[in-house]
């Protein structure tokens, strides 16, 4: 249990009071009651795309809670300012990527010193002048918010898609460069999806436009020159319970359009060859399905669950008749070898995987069938698999990082097995490995599984229980969080806090299984399973309960609401970032954005009464009763598409209205901002300054 401490909150001014307007609900003979429903906007859909047309008294109990929050974080300025200073401070101002080589040029992107937006920029191939093909703070000029989607480049590399949003809202808008020029054409896409697909002959590309509940439904093909409303409708989903993209292959010969939720997924192809054809249907899809496609030449290497294959598998079959009748398993199922992702080259098969809770690599040579891996020694670590820009190569890329090891860039030859580093992440301010440790322990969960537990502290940290420790969580939709290199995490492990990622279910840690246990009726061994993260650490001397923070945000801030309810004396606060904790209201809004897609995840509480209860027993809003919370920041996006801004605004008053304690309830909301927060890389970093030094000041280490 938490003992008590004093408070580190001291002389608030009043917390705002909002108004209720009860609205009720029936489904399923079930009658609920909503306070503060009034919250959500009616005119959401129009408000994302013009914030200034929020409701007056919606925006007047936002900026009052801001004042709050302000009033209760005042005394933290200075510490923000220093942690900001020392996060700034180890991040190489003037960084650049290492150019991917492809064709004549190798591209790559670049910040400059004070700079809050990338640069993307080209070289020749062997070397010369570098030329800036898009650069975002000349773009990003008097926006409060802008971010990039990336630029595309044409086959002959003379035009270039490049994408922005400047309100948080994740409508993007497309426009077409001339790169010899640096010229933008006069063609303007808007409500796109924030990228786009040439084709090989460079006059067109396809992209996906989000339709008014902000789903991409429909695929189009544009014509420079032409207006957008002349565009040519390629494919429209109609199910609004499904996600779509468009992406192409690395021989210019197919536009793949995907098509999928969390469980099933559909490819059409549409050959290059004729752009005004119908697209091809691959598989047609089947509830519990997932495929996803690479080419190899003559034949598509297909990476799917189908067949039992719970872990996934590879299979091939040939270009011209790609259906399901003619898949040839080449990689088979391995229970607890879970396959990633997958890419083909012109003489090889590479796949990343994940055995044992860590990543590998393997190659496979396409004409003799050999594998290798390639290895790595440190107990924790993180890999990413960049591949290539060039189909007919035998050098790939990937990256490497441990929570005490910055990230390392690799070529890796695959016929000679030679790696090359190209780069070695840079702390200007000094960065000691040795200083540090990283360890994965395992907390025994309540049904006796074990859960990994990732950790980084410095080496003189005392482990006697009376250290700080910020516990991290996520667990859904299958993702798994990497045990990676984080130069911000330093700032609290230099403060003798442990730092500690809780690999729980509903992410694939462990395999597909991991995943599957921690979803819909089972959802409630996500919760179980940090509560368990928690004793254990605290059970094995890293810390005690009442120096915990927990942090999650997105559905790792319905964890954390889950977890305030279910055990609030064993956190010294939660930090929840734009929280999904309305769970039930959201799953039972169709005309939300990403409501009928996520129903695979949650459950169908419309049509099912048995999911209806599932969501119901957890949802964090729906949960809250009487009991003395800790100290909560909730932090939410005015314009957040994903998390709408209503549902933290919601939990915050009833949260209030409900806790028998006098720890604060803080709400921040970014009123020109959505989901992923502030969008320059330093506009971030004083985010994240604020979080910790919410953290630090509730641990008592002020």
């Amino acid at each position: 249990m938490a003992t008590s401490r004093r408070s580190p909150f001291a002389n608030l001014p009043a917390a705002p009071v909002a108004p209720k307007k009860p609205v009720t609900d029936t489904r399923h003979g079930i009658t609920r009651t909503d306070d503060y429903a009034w919250f959500r906007a009616d005119n959401w859909q129009a408000m994302f795309k013009d914030p200034t047309l929020l409701d007056p008294q919606i925006r007047a109990h936002l900026e009052a809670e801001n004042a709050y929050m302000e009033a209760a974080m005042g005394d933290t300025a200075e510490l923000q300012k220093v942690l900001f200073a020392e996060m700034r401070g180890r991040i190489k101002e003037d960084d650049s990527s290492v150019p991917m080589k492809d064709g004549p040029y190798a591209y790559g992107s670049l910040f400059v010193t004070g700079g809050e937006q990338p640069h993307y920029f080209r070289t020749p191939r062997d070397g010369g002048d570098k030329q800036v093909l898009l650069d975002g703070d000349k773009e990003a000029v008097g926006k409060d918010y802008f971010r990039l989607s990336g630029i595309d480049h044409t086959t002959d590399h003379s035009r270039g898609i490049w994408g922005y949003d400047d309100k948080g809202s994740e409508y993007y808008t497309l426009r077409i460069r001339d790169l010899t020029t640096g010229q933008d054409l006069d063609d303007v896409l808007e409500n796109t999806g924030g990228g786009g697909v040439w084709a090989p002959d460079g006059k067109s590309f396809f992209y996906t436009l989000q339709d008014e509940n902000h789903r991409p439904s429909k695929v189009f093909h544009h014509i420079v020159g032409q207006p957008q409303s002349e565009d040519r409708l390629v494919y429209e989903e109609k199910d609004p319970g499904f996600f779509m993209g468009v992406g192409g292959s690395l021989l210019d010969d197919f536009i793949y359009i995907d098509i999928h939720d969390h469980e099933t997924s559909e490819y059409r192809l549409l050959s290059t060859k004729d752009l005004t054809a119908e697209p091809m249907l691959v598989a047609e899809r089947v509830e519990g399905i997932e495929y996803s496609m690479t080419e190899g030449g003559d034949v598509f290497y297909i990476l799917t669950n189908d067949g039992d294959a719970k872990d996934f598998k590879i299979v091939e079959a040939p270009v011209s008749a790609p259906g399901k009748e003619n898949w040839v398993e080449v990689v088979p199922h391995e229970p607890g070898r879970l396959i990633i992702s997958h890419m083909a080259f012109a003489r090889h098969l590479i796949w990343l995987q994940r055995k044992d809770g860590l990543p590998q690599i393997i190659i496979r040579d396409r004409q003799t069938s050999e594998e290798h891996a390639i290895a790595f020694a440190e107990e924790a670590y993180s890999l990413g698999l960049s591949g290539a820009a060039e189909y007919d190569t035998d050098v790939i890329r990937f990256s490497y990082s441990s929570m005490t090891t910055p990230t390392q860039l690799f070529d890796y030859n695959m016929v000679t097995r030679e790696r090359t580093l190209l780069k070695t992440q840079e702390v200007p301010s000094g960065h000691n490995p040795d200083d540090y440790v990283t360890r994965r322990v395992m907390a025994p969960a309540h049904d006796g599984e074990l859960v990994p537990v990732s950790l980084l502290y410095r080496k003189d940290t005392p482990l006697d229980g009376s250290a700080p420790c910020l516990l991290y969580g996520y667990g859904a939709y299958g993702i798994t969080i990497p045990a990676a290199f984080s130069t911000n995490n330093l700032s609290l492990a230099d403060r003798g806090f442990v730092y500690a990622v809780a690999h729980i279910r509903g992410g694939k840690d462990k395999g597909f299984a991991w995943y599957e246990t921690g979803k819909m009726e089972h959802k409630q061994n996500t919760f179980r399973d940090f509560i368990a993260a928690a004793d254990h650490l605290v059970k094995e001397g890293f810390t005690s309960y009442d120096n915990i923070i927990a942090e999650g945000g997105s559905a790792g801030g319905m964890l954390m609401g889950a977890v305030a309810n279910m055990a609030p004396e064993k956190f010294a606060g939660i930090i929840a970032a734009v929280p999904f904790v309305d769970v039930l209201n959201t799953m039972l809004d169709d005309t939300l954005p990403l409501t009928p897609p996520e129903w695979p995840e949650w459950g169908n509480p419309i049509d099912s009464l048995e999911e209806y209860q599932w969501i119901a027993a957890y949802s964090p809003y729906d949960n809250v009763n009487a009991k003395p919370y800790p100290p909560i920041l909730a932090i939410s996006g005015l314009t957040d598409p994903r998390v709408t801004y209503w549902e933290p605004t919601k939990w915050v008053a009833k949260l209030r209205e409900y806790t028998t304690g006098d720890a604060p309830i803080l709400l921040k909301t970014n009123m020109a901002a959505g989901h992923g927060g502030k969008s320059g890389r330093f506009q971030r970093l004083e985010e994240i300054a604020f979080e910790y030094a919410f953290a630090i000041k509730v641990a008592g280490k002020m």
